[in-house]
């Protein structure tokens, strides 16, 4: 059972590796609004759906001024072929010790063809520029995550 922060928390700190093998901090982007979103695996179908979804709409997010940061639990050597393979435009952070994924509560039991497992529950969390949790997408299909964020910020600035 996963437990996601709320809307209105803070946002845990992070200082994690990127796909170049370089650490990146929530500190990097103090003053910010951040995309943060959770995946399960880079290079599996879903996945690579939703992040060249985000990377073809990366223009609009810039233009409500929102970074997209995406975190799974893949060594940066996998997210390093992952960002080049797909073009990303975009930071990916590894998580190989699932600290992040677990102070945002979506680290948890899932089910995939009948087998039990621990893993990354595919939610977002958008960060307002002081640090705190503006919304959670956790209702959405890897086809369609990118309008449903872009919808949210189309609505927040009308």
């Amino acid at each position: 059972m996963v437990n996601p922060l709320k809307q209105g928390e803070k946002a845990p700190q992070f200082s994690l590796p990127d796909q170049d093998g370089e650490l990146i901090s929530s500190k990097d982007f103090k003053g910010q609004r951040m995309l943060i979103y959770f995946y399960p695996k880079a290079m599996t179908p879903g996945c690579t759906i939703q992040a060249c979804n985000l990377r073809d709409c990366a223009d609009e997010f810039k233009k409500y001024n929102v970074v997209i940061v995406g975190i799974s639990s893949d060594k940066p050597e996998k997210l390093s072929r992952f960002a080049e393979k797909e073009l990303l435009n975009f930071t990916l952070l590894s998580d190989e010790n699932h600290e992040m994924s677990q102070a945002f509560g979506v680290w948890g039991e899932k089910e995939f063809m009948g087998k039990t497992y621990d893993g990354i529950h595919r939610i977002s969390f958008l960060i307002d520029k002081e640090g705190k949790i503006e919304h959670v997408f956790d209702n959405f299909k890897t086809s369609n995550h990118h309008e449903i964020v872009l919808d949210y910020l189309k609505n927040q600035s009308n």
